[in-house]
């Protein structure tokens, strides 16, 4: 099976527009939505919303005043000011799950409960079933609902015998993304050719090659700065990329999103003709990653 994780080093390049149009051109395949803190695939690939799942990945202190005496133990030990007395009261905001409040109340008015930070579901689309999730609004624990997400890909190929795992990961190098990372046969950088852009670029490329993965780069929108995108060229090239692929502005990639719609969807010239080309590459540079993997 292979996996091709789409990232970048910061919001805003275009990513997620690339994976809806990699996902028109590859054929029927798994699509995972891994940026769950702004999960947004799902606009352009328009699906059968699936049954949702709750998903908890942390606990959090709740009260029985009943039990409480007042002793403020709780109170003086949490670092997080997160416990009141008086009657006893937990700021669910503010509380972090340490569970340390629970342990040294001498009444056991205190007790760590599962929460709820957000839900997932497998929906349908025409091209493939679509795995995404979604945090509550100002909650965490986003790198374990990824893992989650990655998970539930993984099984709904194997069910459904299909061999591809496209995946929408979240931009930057944080905890998400790693989690994003985990199983990649091969990892698509999505780039802008700005100074921004290019730094972040950098960072984004460090964490791939920690673990060792294949990667390419792809400078969307090159034209805005093709000097700026010639050294973003240059330096993908040099750190090791498979290839460098550049994709034109172009007018009907944000019509295509007004939409709700692929560029691919609206036409196959200008971005879609060199989104095209990016696909025929890659999909030979995965293929051969596959056989590299499979020949260990």
């Amino acid at each position: 099976m292979k996996q091709l994780v789409i990232l970048s080093g910061k919001g805003g390049t275009g990513k997620t527009s690339v994976v809806a149009a990699l996902s028109r051109l590859a054929g029927r395949s798994v699509l995972a939505d891994c940026d769950v803190d702004a999960a947004d695939l799902h606009l352009v690939m328009s699906p059968e919303p699936g049954e949702p799942h709750e998903f908890s990945g942390r606990s959090q202190a709740v009260a029985d005043p009943q039990r409480c005496t007042d002793c403020g133990l709780c109170v003086e030990h949490c670092r997080f000011s997160a416990l009141s007395l008086d009657p006893l009261r937990v700021d669910g905001i503010a509380c972090e799950g340490c569970g340390l409040c629970a342990r040294i109340c001498p009444e056991e008015a205190l007790s760590m409960q599962p929460v709820v930070n957000g839900e997932w579901r497998v929906s349908q689309t025409s091209w493939g079933p679509l795995v995404h999730a979604a945090l509550g609004i100002a909650e965490d624990n986003s790198g374990k609902l990824v893992t989650l997400v990655r998970a539930e890909a993984r099984r709904v190929a194997d069910e459904d015998g299909l061999d591809l795992i496209l995946v929408d990961g979240s931009p930057g190098i944080g905890c998400p993304v790693i989690a994003s990372l985990s199983g990649a046969s091969m990892v698509l950088v999505v780039t802008e050719p700005t100074i921004a852009g290019r730094h972040d670029l950098g960072r984004v490329l460090g964490l791939v090659q920690h673990f060792h993965l294949p990667f390419a780069v792809c400078i969307n929108k090159y034209d805005l700065n093709a000097e700026m995108a010639q050294e973003i060229e240059v330096g993908a090239s040099e750190a090791g990329a498979r290839f460098v692929a550049r994709i034109r502005h172009d007018r009907a990639v944000t019509d295509a999103m007004v939409a709700g719609k692929s560029v691919i969807d609206r036409s196959r010239e200008g971005a879609a003709a060199d989104l095209i080309e990016m696909w025929t590459q890659l999909s030979d540079e995965l293929q051969a990653v596959a056989m590299e993997a499979q020949g260990r």
